[in-house]
């Protein structure tokens, strides 16, 4: 097909190498493709942090780490909500986080009290969090990283929920 196309130079660079094509996710987007490396890395639960003054109980650290599988598999910014280990609620998709979590706590109704939340990247400002908790959510699961991780932390201490930082992201696009 390139041999086809008039002016065209094909340069070859030996330096360049690209990973095995079974660890890549292609999109297309305006007529190219996009190339990301998959998420395939496992979760540790055990190099999980606790930042807040409470621990999870032995069920939510279940469900967080139920909500934090899942998170890998949703299109960001992903807010999920597990309780009892069942999947109650789901906000991805949207342009901000805080409107994922009140899509994923409007999904889950009633079932969001008592839930854990996982959030694919860091919650940028304690919005979403604070959307979470008066819904009832008890305790979060997320990367941490924000600029602002410290208010986070704070508004889900305000709350008496239990906060835990991966260290790592899901972020699916």
């Amino acid at each position: 097909m390139l041999a086809r196309k008039p002016n065209l130079r094909v340069v070859v660079d030996p330096s360049l190498t690209l990973p095995p094509v079974d660890t890549l996710e292609l999109r297309t987007a305006g007529g190219g493709i996009l190339a990301a490396d998959a998420d395939v890395r496992g979760d540790d639960p055990a190099l999980w942090r606790v930042v807040t003054e409470r621990s999870p109980t032995d069920q939510e650290w279940r469900d967080l780490d139920l909500a934090w599988r899942i998170c890998r598999h949703v299109r960001s910014n992903a807010i999920v909500l597990v309780r009892g280990s069942a999947l109650v609620g789901v906000g991805a998709g949207q342009m901000s986080r805080v409107d994922s979590a009140r899509l994923a706590v409007g999904k889950a109704g009633d079932r969001s009290v008592g839930a854990a939340c996982g959030s694919d990247a860091f919650f940028p400002f304690a919005d979403g969090v604070t959307a979470c908790t008066e819904a009832g959510v008890t305790c979060f699961v997320q990367p941490g990283g924000s600029q602002r991780d410290g208010e986070v932390i704070a508004s889900a201490d305000a709350a008496g929920a239990a906060m835990l930082l991966t260290g790592t992201r899901h972020f699916r696009h």
